[in-house]
């Protein structure tokens, strides 16, 4: 299995974690960012996918 990634939003800072996913944001756990759809936006603040970083938690 590959090492999951979390990823943060620049705007607020609400993190995604692949190995959680968005469940709640029809997103499943496991989905890999690069799946996430490009329309997906923050469930916290509504920003786009690309305003979103991969960070080291």
């Amino acid at each position: 299995m590959t090492e999951t990634k979390t990823w943060m939003c620049l705007i607020c800072g609400w993190i995604y974690d692949e190995a959680e996913g968005a469940p709640d944001h029809g997103i499943e756990p496991g989905t890999p960012w690069v799946q996430v759809p490009m329309n997906w936006t923050c469930p916290e603040c509504g920003a786009r996918k690309e305003d979103f970083e991969m960070v080291q938690i």
